[in-house]
């Protein structure tokens, strides 16, 4: 994750549409250094889990589909993880990974009791093959296998699922220097650690080493508090709902520079209170906020990475 770390940190320090506001953090940090809401990984009770390998299986699918919402006006995140939890607890097979490589669009529909075409189906139905085909192979079907096979930290956990599993390759290129993101690999480790309270498969002695998870609501709670500002440009296309081409100068910087915020932010509070903070602590406050403030505009961009 320093990789992530240090890319997004060059991003900043080049970037041409998105400003990273220290002062802004200063504000920010003031307000809530010493409250930082507290959010539970499962405050809305979505999730499935049982306490076992079982709730890994999921965790995974769950991430492996976790991208790009925003196309189907009434599709979220919610419905996602609601969805296969009804699922699992219908059929405890039906993330057993021979199954995983056989479904179509219309039967990922029908897990998730999804009456139409999901955004990106295809890419979806790809990815969800990928990931039983890479499970069969090298993890014996189980994804509580990549977990064990990482010694309790965090950092080997998202390096082996890059690794062995393209689709959770985010990272591109930004005037001419490689940018790591690693949105859903990292929010993988998250989970796990926050489904299982940092115990049994959710130990990671690294947990510190998780940024923040680069998506669409982070970039735009960010800018609403006073932490990133945006070029006339930038904020012209977004407040028209323009599509943002993937891989883009705008696109990136949203991304990197969030990243790069939130990171300022936890060394401020550190910093000022001597308390430690974990980044994904801060990206769960965030997330839950910008999802309370639904009429918050984010960038729309067709990706595969969040």
């Amino acid at each position: 994750m320093e990789e992530v770390r240090a890319s997004s940190a060059w991003v900043a320090s080049h970037s041409s549409h998105v400003t990273v506001d220290s002062e802004g953090i200063e504000k920010v940090v003031e307000s809530v250094e010493n409250s930082i809401p507290k959010v539970e990984w499962n405050y809305e009770g979505i999730h499935y889990f049982d306490n076992g390998p079982l709730t890994v299986q999921y965790l995974f699918v769950l991430d492996a589909l976790n991208f790009c919402f925003w196309p189907d006006q009434e599709l979220n995140y919610d419905d996602l993880a609601s969805g296969l939890k009804s699922a699992l607890e219908n059929d405890q097979s039906v993330f057993d990974a021979d199954r995983l490589q056989k479904y179509t669009g219309p039967e990922l529909r029908e897990l998730l009791k999804w009456p139409r075409p999901l955004p990106l189906e295809d890419e979806r139905v790809r990815l969800i093959h990928e990931v039983g085909f890479e499970l069969e192979k090298s993890f014996k079907g189980k994804a509580s296998n990549i977990v064990e096979s990482c010694g309790k930290s965090a950092t080997n956990l998202v390096a082996t699922i890059a690794r062995h599993f393209p689709g959770f390759r985010d990272h591109t290129v930004y005037k001419g220097h490689q940018v790591f993101l690693y949105k859903r690999a990292q929010i993988f480790a998250a989970d796990v650690w926050g489904a299982f309270k940092g115990k049994g498969y959710g130990e990671f002695d690294d947990v510190g080493s998780i940024t923040i998870f680069a998506d669409y609501i982070v970039p735009a709670v960010l800018q609403q508090l006073g932490v990133l500002r945006y070029s006339p440009s930038l904020a012209d296309i977004i407040g028209a709902n323009k599509e943002i081409g993937s891989g883009t100068e705008e696109e990136v910087e949203l991304r990197a520079c969030s990243i790069y915020a939130v990171e300022k932010m936890r060394d401020l509070i550190v910093k000022r209170t001597g308390k430690q903070v974990l980044s994904v602590e801060l990206d769960l406050w965030l997330w839950a906020y910008g999802v309370s403030n639904p009429s918050l505009q984010h960038h729309r961009t067709l990706s595969i990475y969040y």
